[in-house]
């Protein structure tokens, strides 16, 4: 079956290469790449590389090269149709249906790159010719250069039906289907489609034109224009100079997304190469992808104003269901009133380079937007902006990602908002009467949270391959130690990137994240001896002892939270019921510590 080379881009644009291959092979970081022994021969020094911005593998000891389609077919030995039926299915795309409809339309698709390029040319031949004189004007006062004109490719679209004169060997039903032309619904009539306007090419991430966007001269309308949907166009499936921007934005490390195609070039004639756009609509989920095929962490510069503003939180929300660790947005805003091309003119490239330092991270982004500028001065307002955050916590699909979010903004609210109180009183409280405080005792060693976290951490650095079996309740697992909170993360992210993980792999991750030293220290900190801390002991021991030390563990920061959230409701006046529930999580944390008590006594006397 010949596929549509459109669907055929799109699903390599879906699979992640190094995803892919990683459930085969032991993947290792290796700069820009990763590298593992070849699964094609046997090799005991890795020589096999994966390139995951280039999407193809290589291995130096054999020789076998290709892509993901080429990977299953010699894997699994598919056929290539298999193959990419297989490969549809997991990325969620329906595969085109093999009907001789379905061939001619790929053959013809072909032919509709070669008429689109046509059009780009005859654009800007007349951009230099006499009826180009305004478009010229029009550039001149936004002050590009010959130089920037031509590496965009920008053309001049005149008055009345030239285009269709001028390639009517193509056939007006051919300029039709590119977008080139348009057709009256009252009458049979066809015209051109983009007339009196700046043309701006729009190409796909091969570089070949599949769309333009006009910007009108003068007062018409709309102000913008860009081609409809053709079988090569689908404005939410592509940005704006991407084809440029990405292969420098994979070696700087930054990509850029701007509002606009001026946006893009006003500031690539000022230096800055790596930005795009969307096609005049919000970032989409195909769009996000292929950013994150880039780069990890794209900037999104937005106005300053408030329709900027909503619209970089719009591209918060949409992007938190696909968040997974390591990638992720950062939001840079741009002084009230002015957009990429003004900060460039009044302070060049310096300007704009200091509005993308000042970049913050996606939570910071959702914080503030149910944070700041808020009232919430009452119990009821501060529990909307809450239960907000929570939401915005829960969207995200990764569990790993989602249980830092939801520790993050716990740990945010509960440090600006929860009034914490030392008094105590030996009398039964009640309402009216200050609160009780939480009833703190001095941890004991066989109880301290910390000791048997930094065991716990121990016991996944001798048994990393069970990090993957328990890998829900340590997402679910707040660690209030950041050093440690982030060695958590590592090893859950080596469990999801390297199948089969074991010690020699973690301890490569470590290293690549530098964290080797810091896992030494936690390893000579470690007081427990169980199963788990014990290198050699037998491995459903192991599994068994460290499930439960985990769940006692979440279960005590689900009661600290529910009893922080009980004593500041009775701090805010609470009543009866709020007493009892404190009471009752106080008894339960009790009994989680004489637990991990009685547990820990039947393990010493087991070991002796």
């Amino acid at each position: 079956m010949a596929f549509p080379a459109a669907f055929l881009d799109e699903l390599r644009a879906r699979i992640g290469l190094a995803q892919l291959i990683g459930r085969r092979v032991k993947l290792q970081k290796a700069g820009r790449e990763w590298k593992g022994c070849c699964p094609f021969h046997n090799e005991k020094t890795p020589s096999f590389y994966v390139n995951e911005d280039k999407g193809f593998y290589h291995c130096f000891g054999c020789g076998e090269h290709g892509s993901a389609l080429d990977f299953v077919m010699k894997q699994d030995g598919l056929s290539f149709p298999e193959a990419v039926r297989s490969l549809a299915a997991e990325a969620g795309l329906e595969v085109p249906e093999e009907t001789p409809e379905a061939r001619q339309r790929a053959k013809a698709q072909a032919g509709l790159h070669e008429i689109m390029a046509q059009a780009a040319d005859w654009y800007t031949q007349q951009l230099g010719g006499i009826s180009g004189a305004n478009a010229r004007s029009y550039i001149e006062k936004r002050r590009l250069t010959p130089d920037t004109v031509r590496a965009f490719g920008l053309g001049y679209a005149p008055d009345g039906n030239r285009l269709k004169s001028a390639l009517k060997e193509v056939g007006e039903a051919r300029l039709l289907e590119c977008g080139l032309l348009g057709s009256a619904e009252d009458r049979d009539e066809v015209y051109d489609r983009f007339r009196n306007r700046l043309m701006f090419p729009i190409r796909d991430p091969r570089g070949r034109v599949v769309g333009f966007g006009g910007r009108v001269l003068g007062d018409g309308q709309p102000k913008y224009l860009n081609s409809p949907d053709t079988p090569l166009f689908d404005k939410g499936r592509l940005l704006y100079n991407l084809d440029k921007a990405g292969p420098i934005a994979r070696k700087s490390g930054r990509l850029i997304v701007v509002e606009g195609y001026m946006d893009v070039i006003a500031i690539a004639q000022a230096g800055v190469a790596e930005g795009v756009a969307p096609l005049g609509t919000a970032l989409t989920e195909q769009q996000l992808a292929l950013l994150w095929r880039v780069v990890p962490e794209p900037i999104l510069c937005f106005d300053g104003d408030g329709a900027g503003q909503r619209a970089a939180l719009r591209a918060a929300l949409r992007a938190l269901p696909l968040l997974e660790p390591g990638r992720s947005l950062r939001f840079a805003t741009l002084p009230a009133g002015q957009d990429p091309d003004d900060l460039v003119r009044s302070g060049g490239a310096a300007a704009f380079e200091a509005v993308l330092a000042a970049a913050e991270p996606l939570i910071e982004k959702l914080w503030r937007a149910e944070i700041e500028g808020v009232d919430l001065k009452t119990p009821e307002r501060r529990a909307a902006a809450r239960a907000a955050l929570r939401d915005h916590a829960k969207a995200i699909a990764d569990p790993t990602v989602r249980a830092l979010y939801e520790a993050e903004f716990r740990d945010r609210f509960d440090a600006q908002f929860l009034a914490r109180r030392e008094t105590r009183t030996t009398q039964p409280w009640r309402p009216g009467a200050p609160p009780p405080p939480p009833n703190r005792r001095p941890a004991t060693k066989g109880n301290d949270d910390a000791v048997w976290t930094n065991a716990l951490l121990v016991g996944l650095m001798n048994f990393p391959e069970l990090a993957h079996d328990l890998h829900e309740p340590l997402a679910e697992l707040d660690i209030a130690d950041e050093r440690l909170s982030r060695l958590k993360s590592v090893i859950l992210d080596a469990a999801v990137r390297v199948a089969d993980l074991d010690k020699s792999a973690l301890g490569n991750t470590l290293a690549e994240y530098n964290m080797a030293s810091l896992a030494d220290e936690v390893r000579r900190a470690n007081h427990i001896h169980w199963s788990f801390t014990r290198p050699g002991a037998p491995l459903d021991m192991a599994r068994e002892d460290l499930g439960a030390v985990l769940d006692n563990l979440v279960a005590r920061r689900h009661v600290a939270a529910a009893l922080a959230e009980a004593t500041a409701r009775m701090s805010a006046g609470g009543d009866e019921a709020d007493y009892e529930e404190q009471q009752r999580l106080l008894r339960e944390r009790d009994r989680l510590n004489e637990d991990m008590k009685r547990l820990a006594q039947t393990r010493r006397e087991a070991a002796d």
